[in-house]
């Protein structure tokens, strides 16, 4: 059988959120940065939070305005 073919595990990897929150688990990437995790989501917390970096919520409105003529 071949040697060395799986990449090495790391079982106290860090993951790190956006928000600050850091969750350590076992992955084969050392260290792993995200944009949103379950302390942020809102799903998870509850809170309605609309994240819009394109301008598309509001591009939508004016389309249904327009619809609804």
């Amino acid at each position: 059988m071949k040697t060395d073919t799986h990449p090495k595990y790391h079982s106290d990897a860090i993951i790190k959120c956006a928000c600050g929150n850091e969750i350590k688990a076992g992955s084969t990437k050392e260290k792993t940065e995200v944009e949103i995790c379950s302390a942020c989501h809102p799903f998870f917390t509850g809170k309605k939070k609309v994240i819009d970096t394109a301008g598309r919520v509001e591009k939508f409105k004016v389309r249904q305005k327009k619809a609804g003529k």
